[in-house]
């Protein structure tokens, strides 16, 4: 098959996109340099690559906020990593941005969250002293992690766009700028729909002039906030004056009353205390580790590997592991 297909889509980017999209012909390439698949652009690929790679699935047993929930409906990694992509796609759409490199940068952003969410993620960073951060991490996994160690070889787009999507500097494209904006707007907004469902927060408790402001629900929120953001953005991603004002006042209400609570909060010690047990363990005798994580102990030293294979952990299997080395057995069965 020859590259028409492909070359079709680069040629309609071109005739689509706006001045300020990044184009995927002039993108900076991968560290590996690779043939072209006839079909699918190099944005593409990678989503694909990530849409199929193992930690991807399991982002689905991840904590986002609620620790252990016994409620199905709550968010999930997985799930809020594809509310990220929903709300970011139409953004970037709607600004003639590239859909598909902002969709991949969408879908990877979270691949190197740990277990048990954010009590995880400051347990590694207390114990491992180099410092843990989720984003880079994130990186880690596609660049290092994956495919047994020969990584995913993304482009320098997406990746760039993975590690700059929370924290430090700007993502240089302005669809990894779209990402970690919605982010923002879904972490918040879902994670007031888990607090409501979780008896920790009602809708009437967000103070009314936000309210009034950003919307009475969930999707009069997203609807305020995407609408804004595409209103009044053109070389740079921005909200109106007043609509930044208001989402940051509520960012500081959920840290209040809800990422502060004790209701969601409660078990967070535990999680935390085991999780540094566990990074102890596997730095002290790295021999405990997967024979994969071993041999990265042998090159870049146990305390890396040990939270190379900690943070990739899901919730139920950081349990499971947990449980097995310090929990006698007849106190489990």
């Amino acid at each position: 098959m020859n590259d028409a297909i492909r070359l079709r889509t680069l040629e309609n980017e071109k005739k689509t996109l706006s001045c300020y999209a990044q184009l995927c012909e002039n993108t900076r390439g991968r560290a590996t340099p690779e043939e072209e698949c006839p079909v699918r652009t190099a944005y593409q690929r990678d989503r694909d690559r990530i849409l199929h790679s193992s930690s991807f699935r399991r982002l689905k047993d991840k904590t986002q906020v609620f620790l252990a929930p016994d409620n199905v409906h709550y968010r999930t990694r997985l799930t809020h990593t594809l509310e990220v992509a929903q709300i970011a796609r139409t953004i970037a759409r709607s600004l003639s941005l590239n859909e598909d490199l902002t969709e991949a940068i969408a879908l990877g952003h979270d691949l190197g969250h740990t277990p048990f969410g954010h009590a995880g993620e400051r347990a590694l960073n207390d114990v491992y002293e180099k410092g843990f951060a989720h984003y880079q991490q994130s990186l880690r996994v596609v660049d290092k992690l994956e495919r047994d160690g020969a990584g995913l070889n993304l482009t320098w787009e997406v990746r760039d766009g993975i590690v700059c999507h929370t924290k430090g500097k700007e993502a240089d494209t302005l669809e990894g700028r779209i990402v970690k904006l919605a982010d923002r707007i879904a972490y918040i907004n879902h994670d007031i729909d888990d607090a409501e469902r979780g008896g920790v927060l009602a809708e009437d408790d967000i103070p009314l002039e936000l309210r009034l402001k950003l919307g009475f629900s969930k999707s009069e929120r997203i609807n305020t906030l995407v609408m804004s953001v595409v209103e009044n953005t053109k070389d740079e991603l921005k909200l109106a004056p007043d609509i930044q004002q208001a989402f940051d006042e509520l960012n500081s209400f959920m840290f209040a009353h809800v990422y502060t609570n004790p209701v969601c909060k409660g078990e967070e010690g535990k999680a935390e205390a085991m999780v540094r047990q566990l990074f102890r363990q596997f730095s002290g005798d790295p021999s405990l580790l997967p024979p994969f994580y071993y041999e990265i102990a042998k090159k870049e030293g146990a305390p890396r590997a040990a939270c190379d294979f900690i943070s990739g952990m899901t919730d139920s299997y950081c349990l499971k592991v947990f449980n097995e080395l310090f929990v006698p057995k007849f106190w489990i069965d």
